[in-house]
């Protein structure tokens, strides 16, 4: 690799070439800051806040000092770098002075008071709440339209990394830049409300927002009524990235297990029982595997595509209907631990269905739009009534006034508590494949498996691919998350070019770890950490360490079966675990 030599703030390093001048100062142990930059998806040097000073070698000499914007400058041999000079600082306030012109500057009432970009910006280049540029604004109305969301464009600093994750990273593009000049506004077509629009709920772009512009509709008000209404049975489930994630919201690094302390906060909120989504994992790849085998068997419809992820479901319905039919009938975990809650676990404790309150702790904001769904209530009421985020629940855990890192570990009630390897590890890309080829094989070849690790399906990859042998069949699999990711594949398959058995789709990069409902990391953060990897490693790591590790073998999915459901695939387990879909047909069609 060619190596260039150059100094930054005096100090002589060097630097690959082809490097940017951001990338560079990094070697050096600086860190510049930006605000709408992120690493392969949004590198369009629009905000100025990365604004540095460089010299260049001009001849045998130095030439003059000048400003350029370091995420998309590139570095030259011989370049002196100055990043905190007067003239950088003076050119970053006045530009956060002319964002804060047209922003509303409600702080204090923001959701993301505290962990705002800007706001944290404007801390530490002591720029003031009153601008001296303010002037004329244009109030824009509050987009409530999605299940799922808030747009609020009177936060919105037109960083575009909504737009580029929505168009880039996911391949739907729903939303972008409408007008021109000061006009200018982020939005979808001909100004729809989002909710009108074929959005699929994955919540990236809430993700990658660096101010309070987006943000899930908060559900927790419902969350904590229901809590102190003494009539209702509240119950919650906690979903497997979680645990991996929640810890982040109170200073914990990234990768840090909480499920102990998730489990004891969730019961000085008040939750009468705290169950684990996993188990519900368990039980799907028991419903998942019988549904593949039948279809493999009986001539099905093939590939079989997972359905788990419901931001994946709304994809599939919206822009490749004629697949449908390759989907998984199978509820998510999340909506049959509510079934199978207000069903089987009732008639355990004699309540009446009615009165049971389920709420699911989710990364994923779609989840919200999932439990309004049609053909989601199992026992004749909605499975799960209210769906909140991981940072919702942190939320509820401050207002609490709950103290989280000094909690004692507590585990989950049973036994909807009890899980498996197998069922913690669908948080992470690969996941649901490998759960559900553990309990595949074993039903194949009626032999225990002597190693449950199938590698070749694991890792933050956007499109993996492999081949296994199985009892005399050649079975074709492939797991993919990200939907640009599903859509390249998917064509493949609808134009003939590839052909699988059994398919994996997230509708998040990397999985349920990555979900839109996650701790929000800033910009700087997301470009030099794989914080998907990480919290996936929990994830293996609970899987690596448990006393069991396949689905089929959990003693409390083996006694649901015995005692309720029958068998995999029985008609109760249809009434109960199963779902179908709709054909929305194709809007803003990204393959045109």
């Amino acid at each position: 690799m060619d190596m260039l030599n150059i100094k930054v703030n005096g100090l002589s390093v060097e630097a690959p070439k082809g490097s940017t001048v951001l990338e560079a100062t990094r070697i050096a142990g600086v860190e510049i800051p930006t605000l709408c930059f992120l690493k392969e998806i949004n590198e369009i040097g629009a905000c100025r806040i990365c604004v540095t000073e460089v010299a260049e070698m001009r001849g045998p000499a130095l030439g003059p000092k000048r400003l350029v914007a370091a995420c998309v400058y590139p570095v030259t041999e011989g370049m002196e770098i100055y990043t905190n000079t007067p003239k950088v600082i003076a050119a970053r306030r006045q530009t956060l002075e002319l964002i804060l012109s047209t922003h509303e500057r409600k702080c204090l009432s923001c959701v993301r008071s505290g962990n705002c970009e800007l706001q944290k910006l404007c801390r530490d280049m002591k720029v003031d709440n009153e601008g001296k540029f303010d002037g004329a604004t244009i109030k824009y109305d509050i987009d409530e339209t999605a299940a799922h969301m808030i747009r609020d464009n009177n936060k919105c600093i037109l960083c575009r990394r909504c737009t580029a994750v929505c168009e880039k990273t996911q391949g739907i593009g729903v939303i972008g830049a409408n007008e021109r000049g000061f006009k200018t506004h982020i939005g979808s077509a001909f100004d729809l409300g989002l909710g009108d629009t074929s959005c699929v709920s994955c919540g990236q772009c809430i993700a990658v927002c660096p101010t309070g512009a987006l943000a899930e509709k908060d559900n927790t008000a419902d969350v904590f009524a229901a809590l102190a209404d003494n009539t209702k049975h509240v119950i919650v489930e906690t979903a497997p990235a979680v645990r991996a994630a929640l810890g982040e919201e109170f200073g914990m690094a990234i990768g840090t297990d909480v499920e102990g302390k998730m489990v004891a906060a969730l019961r000085r909120l008040g939750f009468e029982k705290v169950f684990d989504t996993n188990f519900a994992a368990d039980l799907t790849i028991m419903e998942e595997a019988n549904e593949f085998l039948d279809r493999v068997k009986n001539g099905g419809k093939l590939p079989l595509i997972t359905s788990c992820s419901p931001g994946w479901v709304k994809y599939c319905e919206h822009y490749f209907p004629e697949l449908t039919e390759n989907l998984s009938s199978c509820k998510s975990p999340q909506q049959m631990f509510g079934a199978i809650a207000k069903s089987y676990y009732a008639e355990k404790m004699g309540w009446n269905p009615e009165d049971i309150v389920v709420v699911s702790v989710m990364p994923c904001t779609a989840k919200k739009f999932e439990i309004g769904r049609d053909d989601e209530n199992g026992a004749g009421v909605p499975d799960v009534d209210y769906a909140i985020t991981t940072r919702e629940l942190a939320r509820m855990i401050d207002r609490a006034g709950i103290q989280f890192t000094a909690l004692p570990d507590e585990e989950f009630d049973a036994p909807l508590g009890l899980y498996t390897g197998a069922g913690v590890i669908f948080g992470a890309t690969g996941g649901v494949m490998e759960a559900a080829l553990r309990t595949a094989v074993e039903t194949l070849t009626g032999e225990n498996l002597p190693n449950v690790d199938f590698v070749d399906v694991r890792g933050t990859a956007g499109i993996k691919e492999k081949t296994y042998e199985v009892a005399g069949m050649t079975v074709k699999v492939a797991v993919v998350s990200g939907l640009a990711n599903a859509r390249e594949l998917l064509n493949k398959i609808v134009s003939g070019e590839a052909d699988y058995h059994f398919i994996e789709i997230m509708g998040c990069p990397g999985g349920c770890v990555n979900g839109g409902g996650q701790p929000q990391q800033p910009g700087y953060v997301r470009n030099t950490t794989d914080i998907k990897a990480l919290r996936a490693s929990v994830l293996y790591g609970l899987d690596k360490n448990a006393a069991i590790r396949k689905s089929h073998e959990n003693p409390a999915i083996q006694e649901l079966y015995k005692e309720f459901l029958g068998e995999p695939g029985s008609h109760k387990a249809h009434e109960l675990l199963h779902t179908t879909y709709v054909k929305r047909g194709i809007k803003d069609d990204p393959r045109s």
